[in-house]
């Protein structure tokens, strides 16, 4: 079993992994940004099931915006339980608007956390993983960088951006022994409050000037919900399963990446090609063996 750190888990895929890889036996440290304020009624609801259950499972603050909050994260779990084996990276946030009306410093802080809060806790959990010479990475991305759905466009960037510094860190680490897996799921609207919670494009102006657009802007939620077929549900603990199963495989057999989309859009077979194409390219550029975990 492993030692897990999990961004992102006070609510919905942070969350149900967390219980879910603790339900397994692994050590977990499900972070998330106050867990000794705005978050504490969840980190206490988090913490007692565990205990009533006899799982491992502690609860770690850590912000993904503060370089300083992630060494401290992964400080306490190095203290406490000696080492770190598998790194989550789920935290995420959703913006849902007109492009145009989303400031530059609305598109900044949602890169901040969507993407640059994963390399900033790689900064801090890395030297660990290389100096053990083992490890494994998994992001939490989202299909979203190939459907490109309408009214979300900074998120859709900033996910996009969260892929490429996975994929890209990939090539590195993997000749530390360190494996990478990229998890994407489709549109999840039960069990999350991704879409309750999102925030809106702050020029009031702008967004004004697009009135008549506001009714499809109204609907984004619903849009996304009628993509599934009758009896079908996108839950968040689909995505769990998956990265329990992921984390079960032996070393060096973990798929690179894998597509949890009960809207079946088809971005599977989208990404297959994708990163053949990509693969393709690094062995003609004479660094195939960056593609290949070193043990």
């Amino acid at each position: 079993m492993s030692v897990v750190l999990i961004t992102g888990s006070s609510t919905g895929i942070g969350r149900r992994t967390a219980e879910t890889l603790a339900a397994a036996g692994h050590t977990v440290y499900a972070t998330m940004r106050d867990p000794g304020g705005r978050d504490a009624a969840r980190a206490a609801e988090l913490v007692a099931q565990a205990e009533d259950r006899g799982h491992d499972l502690r609860v770690v603050a850590l912000d993904v915006t503060s370089q300083e909050s992630a060494d401290a994260a992964v400080r306490t779990v190095l203290e406490e339980a000696g080492e770190l084996d598998v790194v989550v990276h789920n935290a995420g946030h959703l913006f849902i608007g007109y492009t145009e009306a989303f400031t530059d410093d609305d598109v900044a802080r949602l890169f901040d956390v969507n993407a640059i809060g994963a390399h900033r806790v790689n900064r801090a959990a890395l030297p660990h993983l290389r100096e053990r010479r083992a490890g494994t990475l998994v992001y939490v991305g989202s299909t979203s960088l190939v459907s490109t759905p309408p009214f979300l466009g900074p998120y859709v960037a900033s996910k996009a951006a969260f892929d490429a510094l996975a994929v890209v860190t990939s090539y590195e680490v993997s000749q530390f022994g360190i494996e990478t897996s990229i998890v994407m799921p489709g549109p999840i609207t039960q069990g999350t409050d991704h879409f309750a919670n999102a925030s809106r494009a702050s020029d009031d102006r702008v967004t004004a000037q697009y009135a008549e657009l506001n009714p499809l802007v109204e609907r984004t939620h619903e849009a996304h919900e009628q993509l599934f077929e009758p009896g079908t549900t996108a839950d968040p603990q689909d995505v769990a399963d998956e990265i329990r199963r992921i984390l079960a495989l032996p070393v060096g057999k973990r798929p690179f990446r894998s597509v949890v989309d009960a809207a079946q859009a088809g971005v599977e077979h989208v990404m297959a090609f994708s990163d053949l194409t990509r693969q393709a390219f690094v062995r003609r550029l004479g660094f195939a063996e960056r593609l290949e975990l070193k043990r």
